[in-house]
C-alpha cells in the first residue's frame, strides 16, 4: 500500500525497526540504553499493518510520510503524532488495476468528502495539517486490496489530540458547515483545466451552475439558523447565487466575466467570519483560501 499526497511524487519508505542492544558501558549510558530499548520495544508493540487502519487511528509512519508503507506505529491520540486516519472507502473499479493516476484521481475526489465527515470545520484544523491518503499498489491490488485510508498528516511538527470534531458540533453548526463546505467543493472540484474562460466557456459555465446550486442549498439551510450575522451572510450569498446563475447562463465570455467578478467576490471566505464567530466556529481563514481571494 502506498501513501500519496495530491500532485506529489512518491518516495520509497523503509519500515525497519531495530532494538538497541545493551553492552558493557557506564551506568548513565546503560540507563540511556535501557530507556532506548524500552522505547523501541513499545514502538514494536504498537506496529500495525497499513491494511488494517481504522478511521480515528492516530499514528506515526516508520520513516518519511510519503512512499510505500507496510506498517505504522499506532499511538494514543493524546500523544504527539504525525497523522490521523479521518476517513476510509473502497475503490470499485473491477478486477484490473486501474493505474496509479486513476487511483490518485479517485482519492483526490473522495478523501476531502470523507475527511469533512470526520472534521467538518477545515478552518479549525491545526496549522500544517494536510490531507494525504494510503492507497493500494499494483501488487496489493492483486491480493484483493481496494481500501483507501484518508489521513491528515502534519507537514511539519506534530499533531496533538484527535481531529474528530463532528460529534461535538451543535445542529446549527453542522448545518452551516455542510452548506459552506459544499459551496467550495463545487467551486474547486469543477475548476476547468483551461486558465482562461475564452478557452473553455462551457466548462466555466458548468462550474458556475454547480456553485449556484450549492449556494441555493446553503442559503436555504441558513434560513433555519437564528442570528444577525448569519442573516447578513444569507443576504450576501443570495446575491452571490444570482450572479453565479447569470454566469452559468452567459451568452459569451464577456457576459460571463460581468457576472463572475461579483459572484466570486461574494463567496470570499472573509465575508463569513462574523457569522462563524456568531455560531462559535473557527474564524481564521485558512492560508490557501485567503491567498485565492487576495488577488
Amino acid at each position: 500500500m502506498a501513501i500519496r499526497a495530491p500532485h506529489r511524487p512518491l518516495r520509497g519508505m523503509s519500515a525497519v525497526v531495530a532494538l538497541l542492544a545493551i553492552g558493557a558501558v557506564g551506568c548513565s549510558e546503560v540507563s540511556d540504553a535501557v530507556d532506548g530499548a524500552k522505547d523501541g520495544a513499545k514502538k514494536v508493540a504498537r506496529q500495525r499493518s497499513v491494511f488494517s487502519l481504522d478511521t480515528g487511528d492516530c499514528y506515526n509512519p516508520n520513516g518519511k510520510a510519503e512512499g510505500t508503507a507496510y506498517a505504522v506505529e499506532i499511538v494514543p491520540c493524546d500523544e504527539a503524532h504525525e497523522g490521523q486516519v479521518v476517513g476510509e472507502f473502497a475503490i470499485d473499479e473491477g478486477t484490473e488495476y486501474p493505474g496509479d493516476d486513476k487511483i490518485s484521481a479517485i482519492a483526490d475526489d473522495r478523501c476531502p468528502v470523507e475527511a469533512q465527515k470526520y472534521s467538518p470545520d477545515t478552518w479549525a484544523l491545526p496549522k500544517g495539517a494536510a490531507l494525504f491518503y494510503y492507497t493500494p499498489t499494483k501488487e496489493s491490488w492483486a491480493t484483493g486490496d481496494r481500501a483507501v485510508s484518508c489521513t491528515y498528516t502534519a507537514e511539519g511538527g506534530k499533531l496533538n489530540g484527535s481531529l474528530d470534531t463532528a460529534k461535538s458540533l451543535e445542529p446549527e453548526q453542522t448545518t452551516y458547515l455542510e452548506g459552506s463546505n459544499a459551496v467550495y467543493e463545487a467551486l474547486w472540484a469543477n475548476q476547468p483545466e483551461k486558465d482562461t474562460i475564452e478557452d473553455d466557456l462551457a466548462g466555466y459555465k458548468a462550474q458556475a451552475k454547480a456553485v449556484a446550486a450549492a449556494l441555493d442549498t446553503h442559503v436555504e439551510g441558513l434560513g433555519g439558523i437564528e442570528g444577525t450575522e448569519v442573516g447578513k451572510l444569507r443576504t450576501t450569498l443570495t446575491k452571490a447565487a444570482g450572479n453565479w446563475k447569470k454566469a452559468a447562463n452567459a451568452a459569451d465570455a464577456d457576459a460571463f466575466y460581468v457576472a463572475y467578478d461579483p459572484a466570486f467576490t461574494d463567496i470570499d471566505p472573509n465575508k463569513s467570519v462574523a457569522a462563524r464567530k456568531e455560531l462559535g466556529l473557527a474564524t481564521t481563514v485558512p492560508a490557501d483560501d485567503a491567498e485565492a481571494w487576495a488577488g
